[in-house]
């Protein structure tokens, strides 16, 4: 309503919009992250993938033609977190390490 219509509060979906937007933008900040080695990035990225897990069982539960896009979800997502817990990830990302090497 708030880019077609007319919303009750206006600044209310502004704020809606603003939000949407900044958590959008969440897993590409978290994503080039990864790419240059930054260790905050694992964080971000783990939290992605999480919220992506209940998104794929929804899907799945639904049934139809959405049970492989449920799975398809839910096998990458599972993939991606026990890529970046592991110990060669975590050696890459410099995380842990007490003497900075």
């Amino acid at each position: 309503m708030g880019v077609l219509g007319t919303p009750d509060s206006p600044s209310q979906a502004e704020t809606g919009g603003l939000t949407l937007l900044v958590l959008a933008a969440l897993p590409l900040v978290a994503a080039r992250g990864l790419l240059l080695r930054r260790s905050w990035s694992r964080g971000p990225a783990v939290i992605t993938q999480i919220m992506a897990v209940p998104v794929a069982w929804t899907l799945v539960s639904t049934g139809g033609t959405a049970t492989a896009a449920g799975v398809a979800l839910g096998a990458a997502a599972i993939a991606v977190l026990v890529l970046l817990v592991h110990p060669a990830a975590t050696r890459a990302l410099d995380i842990g390490s007490r003497d900075g090497r």
